[in-house]
């Protein structure tokens, strides 16, 4: 067995012994239907059309792909945007991204134990590795007719989810510092 095997395994039980209330909110996204769901006790309270990643269906694997990642998230930061009015930062990457990465070779030991601390310490994990960072939920800016079409017709970011700044401004009504976004095809 690996020698970082273990702190793995060890470390992903702990972390789903994290205890999220069952009546919290949780946002779900749906990339093959481009949707964001507000969801409460596994009920659909919001529906929202969003974009995502323009690199394709496949999960986020390497910084400038342009692809979402898929996997369970946590909201570790809000903050406003002269760019996106709105920017929801998410834990990315996560526990798995990081074993997927030291597997493929695309980030050193001493990165992926830096993303597991982060976790294990619920820090932000470090967002200069190999695969990439600064992903999050976030508006479109100002807002104009050609940025609502393309919006509507296309996948355009460069990995984050995008809704419009309404409904950004909307969905922070039901969620916070702490949600979990679980992002899966």
């Amino acid at each position: 067995m690996n020698k970082w095997v273990l702190p793995v395994l060890l470390t992903l039980f702990l972390y789903q012994q994290v205890s999220w209330a069952d009546d919290a909110y949780k946002i779900v996204i749906k990339r093959s239907e481009n949707k964001l769901l507000i969801e409460k006790n596994d009920k659909v309270i919001r529906s929202y059309h969003a974009a995502i990643g323009s690199g394709g269906r496949k999960a986020k694997q390497m910084e400038g792909d342009r692809r979402t990642p898929m996997g369970i998230y946590h909201i570790v930061d809000i903050k406003d945007s002269d760019r996106f009015h709105l920017f929801l930062q998410l834990d990315y990457p996560s526990v798995r991204d990081a074993i997927n990465g030291l597997k493929a070779g695309h980030i050193k030991k001493s990165q992926y134990r830096r993303i597991l601390d982060a976790h294990i310490f619920g820090g932000i994990p470090p967002q200069n590795t190999a695969l990439g960072g600064v992903i999050g939920i976030h508006g479109i800016g100002v807002e104009t007719k050609d940025k609502l079409e393309i919006h509507q017709m296309a996948n355009w970011t460069q990995g984050c989810i995008a809704l419009r700044n309404k409904e950004i401004d909307e969905i922070l009504k039901f969620v916070g510092v702490g949600t979990e976004v679980k992002i899966m095809e």
